[in-house]
């Protein structure tokens, strides 16, 4: 690794033991994740008191969920000197900062929450004739000194390479079992009304420790989330799904042409007729941005490189609303950008990663 890459952190051992190592390799990374959403939160009205008061409700759906994720946070925040509720507020970030309506606040103005582009290329589309799992992460600025990557070896689950922001316990990776996993904002009338049994970080991590693509598909079919999410799974061996979820319905899709590209707007037939796409009317970029990577990578299927999949997530049309986001102010005092390009080899057991892509596209490699 350099210095303009994430740092690979080796977890092992029980889940609190796992925790306590990632806060205490990490300390400075997760106590900028805890002013980054504390200081998001304030911009909302809601101090730290409340945060906190939040993040305790958060707890017992956590425990109900999965207590063991509940016992890797403890540790976190014992490894790395914070509270444990500053670590649920990482986990839960987007159910805390556009759901503190529905959890008890009285008024509040919600925005799109990530921007991000997603990419799965099958074998039979791709010049190497391996499966490709691609992402732009589009988020606040400040988490380009907030993103670690995780390798974590687990006993009875396979194991998982997983990037994430400082604290969390995964946003996007692929596991030891082939299974690969990004996601992108969505957005519908149906959110924040009804509690939720899977927090989005959560269940993104569940899906890496499932050992085959029916049972990670499974777990998003068989539970309810507070918001809205678009999940895109793939496997190694050469299968992929794209998951539109609203809080409770999944609509699928699978690839045309072996390729399969969502960004930030519901794609499905059906979702479209039972859904008001609500993060539509901030986030109209998403229309061309997947249908300028869905036209590059449809026109050289068969031979579709890495180099072809760098090069649409690097698009610049329509600058900065782009495939490759430039900062750009957002509301509560926020920058938006183009945290990390992430490119997935899940056969070879390889992920590359560039860090603020629109600066410098260089990418730093990880292995599991």
């Amino acid at each position: 690794m350099n210095a303009e890459s994430f740092p690979l952190i080796d977890l092992a051992g029980t889940p609190h033991a796992r925790g306590r190592a990632y806060g205490a390799a990490v300390p400075e990374r997760i106590a900028r994740s805890v002013a980054l959403y504390r200081g998001q939160m304030q911009r909302r009205g809601v101090e730290q008191a409340e945060q906190f008061r939040l993040a305790r409700g958060f707890m017992p759906t956590i425990e109900a969920y999965d207590p063991t994720y509940l016992e890797e946070m403890r540790g976190i925040a014992e490894g790395a000197g914070v509270a444990l509720e500053d670590i649920v507020i990482i986990n839960c970030r987007t159910e805390m900062m556009f759901g503190y309506e529905t959890l008890g606040k009285a008024e509040t103005k919600r925005e799109p929450d990530d921007g991000c582009t997603g990419i799965i290329v099958l074998p039979e589309a791709a010049r190497e004739g391996r499966l490709i799992h691609a992402h732009n992460w589009d988020w606040r600025e400040e988490c380009i000194d907030t993103g670690v990557v995780l390798r974590i070896r687990n006993e009875h689950a396979p194991d998982i390479l997983v990037f994430a922001e400082a604290g969390a316990l995964a946003r996007h990776g692929f596991n030891s079992a082939g299974v690969s996993i990004t996601g992108n904002f969505l957005m519908c009338e149906r959110d924040y009304q009804k509690p939720g049994e899977a927090p989005l970080a959560l269940l993104r991590r569940k899906l890496l420790e499932m050992p085959n693509l029916a049972g990670a598909l499974g777990q998003v079919f068989t539970k309810s989330r507070l918001c809205s999410n678009n999940l895109m799974l793939g496997h190694a061996d050469g299968e992929a799904v794209d998951l539109e979820c609203a809080p409770d319905e999944v609509f699928w899709m699978t690839p045309e042409d072996g390729v399969l590209v969502h960004a930030n707007h519901w794609i499905s037939p059906i979702a479209r007729v039972k859904l008001t796409d609500l993060g539509i009317r901030n986030n109209s970029d998403s229309i061309y941005r997947q249908r300028r990577v869905a036209a590059v990578l449809q026109a050289k299927r068969g031979g579709i490189s890495i180099d072809d999949i760098k090069a649409a997530l690097f698009d610049e049309f329509g600058k900065p609303d782009s495939v490759l986001r430039s900062p750009k102010p957002v509301s509560f005092e926020s920058i938006s950008a183009t945290v990390a390009t992430t490119i997935m080899d899940t056969a070879a057991r390889k992920m590359w990663i560039a860090r603020a892509p629109y600066l410098n596209r260089v990418f730093a490699e990880y292995t599991l």
